[in-house]
């Protein structure tokens, strides 16, 4: 069994961690920052390029891909030194964007999307299995709140900057720029993973090429999903069909008896899905409402993320200095309130036209919610694992965080766009959320009680 190659009591910011510690929460900096950034720029990079009508697979073909991204890199990190996964992930991110970057047509742009979407969901797996190999146990949760801190930055700067740089430079260098300092920061990693040994001394093995079959169809069913509008009257049935192959597919990337809510770690994944879905899906409604009815604009109306941005970082770092004390049950029930109040609210404020203040402080406990709950489910992956399966059980649930999140993203879609005009549009989404984070009670509550960082049973 692989040992964190750390004394116990060192810190994730003093000694040999620091240097990790740092290029790795660069990296999920640099990666937010550009998912951020990319959703400001792309109307002129459509406009530039001539590419209205692939808009939208610029969004989703990255997610489509990053399943099969994360499926690979687990299977890879479950069999040798997650040094050769991240390196690879890392380089697939840099290539995607270098060619975006240099894009002269659209569909060009979109395939380095495709590839930045490999490189994405491989960084991912492997930074989890590095964080499961080189950091002692109980201190899982501090770097997973590091993690989820790397996020707000970039949502409150994210947007502006990208702005600032596509009107004084050119929308090129918002990939290009990342592209760069994207070396930067793993070369930091690098030089201080390059000379460990962190293989396990029993990897799995088996073949993966059936897994890896699943992990596309899983994204051709995303890819399905995320197009589903454009099927007018046919939406409902690509819908249903396509998460038909989603489910049929994802199961065997998934712990056996996730679907059923399986007590343990296929709760665990379950509810990650779950309650990504109930957020993802109503947070990109709440900017949209607040420009749609109350005339906000668009700088102002991103203040409605930014409370809730701020708080998912204190909720974070409560997570990982108390989260063992606390326990995973009140941490679910106290994450799943937040979360379903602040979609409750945002619904309660569309249908009866109450204020905006309502709508921005009541979403801001979404932020509060899942900042207690996300670093927490992903503390109780390692927990749940061994080092054979430490890559598999990582790429599984963000598998189930992509997948709720676009699943929910098209079933809204569709009920928005049916409701479009009448002053249902909005309260549906909104309780459709509200019904995603209610039935995440069921896989939260099957957690077991006693497994906490550093814990496994």
């Amino acid at each position: 069994m692989t040992r964190p190659a750390v004394a116990p009591t060192t810190g994730i910011w003093t000694g040999t961690n620091l240097a990790v510690t740092l290029g790795a929460v660069a990296l999920i900096f640099l990666a937010a920052m550009q998912s951020l950034a990319v959703t400001t720029v792309m109307p002129i990079v459509s406009a530039d390029l001539d590419g209205a009508a692939l808009y939208a697979v610029a969004f989703s073909g990255t997610l489509a891909t990053s399943v099969i991204g994360m499926v690979a890199a687990g299977a890879w990190c479950d069999r040798s030194n997650p040094v050769g996964p991240l390196t690879t992930a890392v380089a697939l991110f840099v290539v995607g964007l270098v060619i975006a970057g240099l894009a002269v047509s659209m569909p060009l742009l979109v395939a380095g999307r495709l590839i930045q979407g490999l490189g994405t969901g491989g960084q991912t797996v492997a930074l989890y299995v590095v964080v499961a190999r080189v950091y002692a146990p109980e201190l899982h949760g501090r770097v997973f709140a590091a993690f989820s801190a790397a996020w707000v930055v970039p949502s409150l700067i994210g947007p502006f900057l990208a702005g600032a740089v596509a009107e004084y430079l050119h929308w090129r260098w918002v990939f290009l720029g990342v592209a760069a300092l994207t070396v930067v920061a793993f070369t930091v990693v690098l030089v201080r993973l390059g000379g460990r040994d962190l293989r396990t001394t029993h990897p799995a093995s088996g073949r993966v090429t059936g897994r890896l079959a699943c992990a596309v169809a899983v994204a051709a069913g995303a890819l399905g999903l995320s197009l589903a509008g454009e099927a007018g009257p046919f939406a409902i049935a690509v819908v249903a069909a396509s998460v038909v192959v989603v489910a049929l597919a994802a199961r065997p990337l998934l712990p056996r008896g996730t679907l059923r809510a399986g007590r343990g770690l296929p709760s665990v994944v379950l509810m990650r899905g779950l309650i990504a879905g109930s957020l993802f899906g109503a947070e990109i409604y709440v900017p949209y409402l607040l420009i749609d009815d109350y005339d906000f604009s668009p700088t102002f109306a991103g203040l409605g993320l930014t409370t809730a941005a701020l708080l998912w970082a204190a909720g974070a770092e409560v997570q990982g200095r108390h989260g063992d004390r606390i326990g995973n049950r009140r941490i679910t029930l106290i994450g799943i309130t937040l979360l379903g109040l602040a979609c409750l609210t945002s619904g309660a404020t569309a249908a009866l036209h109450l204020s905006p203040l309502v709508l921005i402080a009541g979403w801001s406990m979404a932020g509060a919610g899942m900042g207690l709950m996300y670093p927490r489910l992903t503390v109780l992956t390692l927990a749940y694992s061994t080092p054979q399966n430490q890559g598999f059980n990582s790429s599984a649930l963000s598998i189930s965080d992509s997948v709720g999140a676009a699943t929910a993203i098209a079933a809204m879609g569709v009920v928005f766009t049916a409701l479009t005009g009448t002053d249902g549009a909005f309260p549906a989404v909104f309780a459709i959320a509200v019904a995603l984070a209610l039935l995440a009670l069921v896989p939260g509550l099957r957690m077991n009680a006693a497994v906490g960082s550093g814990r496994s049973t």
